[in-house]
């Protein structure tokens, strides 16, 4: 039987962030050959990959990434912020959002497909997954297309990775604005960037909702037409960015502020890790 040393088992771990009875296992069954350890962890975890399908992955971090016009947002999940916060999911993070940024991929489907190295990004994650033995999920990606970009990452605590990002894509000199708009997304959370954007079926919905709940209230007949129009406003004020009262003054719109700063929003996209 080879000679296992603690330096060996310590590489090694360091090398793939596994534990330390299967590492060290793993090099007694390759007879101290670092390579072959490497293979019989990755079989080992590929194996428990199927069990993990099923479990859930509400925690990760987000990243974002522009080449040239275009901006990409990604959502990396996991099972526990143990992991979330590691270097070795950051690192596989960074290497994802390389990989479907130069893929310039819109979709999940497509930021799976995407080549990174001789593998693609959802063989690389699978890989990683089953070294760390949890579940990992490319859950989101998104693109924006613009001139520039504003692009905020909230850390939600200070020892793990950004749980909030927002890429604002915009047209305009003031980048300060653009970020601080940017932060106004993250936390008001709009669905949408206009309120011509929201859809029409969306509109009506929500319109006969609140016209039941004023009937219900009692409100007078002749007045429900206004009354309802009102909540309508409402709404487009809580689900379209460019109605919402702003965030650092809500005495006036983010579409004041925007035209204010001589700045024009073309697109948006925010993901929060979990949600």
């Amino acid at each position: 039987m080879a000679s296992i040393s603690l330096a060996d088992v310590k590489a090694l771990r360091e090398r793939l962030g596994t534990g330390m009875v299967d590492t060290k296992n793993a090099l007694v069954e390759a007879e101290g050959d670092m390579e072959k350890a490497v293979e019989l962890l990755r079989m080992k975890g590929a194996k428990g990959n199927a069990k993990r399908a099923d479990r859930s992955t509400s925690e990760g971090l987000v990243a974002a990434k522009e080449i040239g016009d275009t901006a990409t947002l990604i959502e990396l999940a996991c099972e526990t912020d143990f992991v979330a916060k590691g270097d070795k999911f950051v690192a596989l993070a960074d290497k994802v959002l390389d990989a479907v940024a130069a893929a310039g991929a819109t979709t999940v489907e497509e930021g799976l497909a995407a080549p990174a190295g001789s593998q693609t990004v959802g063989e690389l994650i699978d890989g990683e997954a089953a070294i760390i033995g949890e579940k990992f999920e490319l859950r989101r990606v998104a693109s924006v297309t613009a001139p520039k970009f504003a692009i905020y990452l909230h850390k939600t605590s200070k020892d793990l990775p950004p749980q909030v990002g927002v890429v604002l894509g915009y047209s305009g000199d003031d980048a300060e604005t653009a970020r601080s708009v940017a932060q106004h997304i993250s936390f008001a959370n709009p669905e949408y960037l206009a309120k011509e954007d929201v859809p029409a079926d969306a509109v009506e919905a929500e319109r006969r909702i609140v016209t039941e709940i004023s009937k219900n209230e009692g409100k007078p007949e002749a007045a429900l037409p206004k009354i309802v129009e009102g909540r309508i406003h409402a709404f487009f004020k809580q689900v379209a960015l460019l109605e919402q009262d702003y965030a650092k003054d809500n005495k006036v719109s983010v579409s004041k502020v925007l035209a204010d700063a001589g700045l024009t929003v073309s697109g948006f996209a925010r993901f929060k890790v979990g949600a």
